[in-house]
């Protein structure tokens, strides 16, 4: 059985690996032959840590990317909670030593992955010349009482549901892939943007979190049938992702997109813990989730460039020339 094989059947078995993680998701996402992974394993043979990793062929090198729509790639690691912190930090070392050194045996010539937010020692991969930096996303972390989590949002999101309930827009479940997919396409549009990924990828994305019981699409409309705006929510690991949402700009003052929000959580909060808006680095995006009651929650993105030292000095003459010249 390859590692790949393993990590499948891991996944069935393993409810704490993210959903961004799962074999699954990887499948779609990347494309089955797109993607690999490295798995360590204890004294016992059991895994106990494992690296999924989308790729893309540069000559005999691979570039390791971050693949469309994924928040979070990275390690996942088993931990005992009875550990010391000296035992902890030696067994991140450890795991992080040797998956680092077999995946750079495979000839990197980049790499750039987002890690999971319980992924909190970078130390490994800065000694191995790696980059890191700070990102973060919004978090809900108990959404069990939906009462109790609506009570945190502020007063303008509050108000933004009940005018939507008061102005008859109504909320359903399973809008199909495909007007999903042309309802983000028309609501970009109208913001001047164009949509980053094709509906065929969409379209495996949407079927495997069907078949997996991990994502449905919500939406709401109003009496004369006008589609308001819709979400796209996967979940697993305990944590549910506001993956996609599109809101029609013609309703944008409708409260739609604030029900949406709410009603998802409300079906959600006897399956998971944690609800994320995903967040952005976008000063109006961060605005927008904090309004929601949210918890600021840092994770990492590592990056390296293993190109050759020659081109890395290139780039940076030329970098330096346009912020001289223009």
């Amino acid at each position: 059985m390859t590692e790949k094989e393993a990590y499948h059947e891991f996944c069935r078995a393993e409810p704490s690996i993210s959903v961004f993680m799962q074999a699954f998701w990887m499948d779609a996402v990347c494309g089955k032959p797109n993607w690999d992974v490295l798995l360590h394993r204890d004294g016992d043979g059991k895994i106990d840590a494992a690296w999924p990793y989308y790729f893309i062929r540069k000559g005999k090198r691979i570039v390791i990317a971050h693949p469309k729509q994924t928040q979070i790639q990275g390690i996942w690691m088993r931990r005992d909670p009875n550990w010391s912190e000296e035992k902890r930090l030696s067994f991140e070392k450890e795991v992080c030593f040797d998956l680092i050194d077999r995946l750079e045996a495979k000839g990197i010539y980049s790499f750039y992955q987002q890690f999971p937010v319980d992924f909190t020692n970078w130390l490994p991969f800065y000694w191995k010349k790696y980059s890191q930096q700070t990102r973060y996303t919004y978090r809900i972390p108990d959404i069990s009482d939906p009462e109790k989590v609506l009570s945190t949002f502020n007063r303008a999101k509050r108000k933004n549901i009940n005018k939507a309930v008061k102005e008859g827009v109504t909320v359903k479940f399973d809008l199909p892939a495909q007007a999903f997919y042309e309802n983000h396409v028309m609501t970009l549009r109208q913001q001047g943007a164009t949509i980053g990924y094709s509906f065929e990828v969409f379209r495996r994305m949407y079927d495997a979190a069907y078949a997996n019981n991990a994502g449905r699409t919500i939406y709401a409309i109003d009496t004369g049938g006008n589609l308001h705006g819709a979400l796209f929510n996967i979940w697993g690991g305990n944590v549910a992702y506001d993956l996609i949402s599109t809101i029609d700009h013609r309703f944008r003052n409708s409260g739609a997109a604030t029900l949406l929000v709410y009603e998802m959580i409300k079906y959600l909060s006897d399956k998971v813990k944690v609800y994320d808006f995903e967040g952005s680095m976008m000063e109006g995006v961060e605005n927008a989730f904090r309004q929601f009651g949210t918890t600021q929650t840092p994770y990492m993105s590592i990056s390296k460039d293993n190109s050759s030292p020659v081109k890395k000095a290139l780039l940076e003459l030329w970098h330096g020339r346009k912020k001289l010249f223009g």
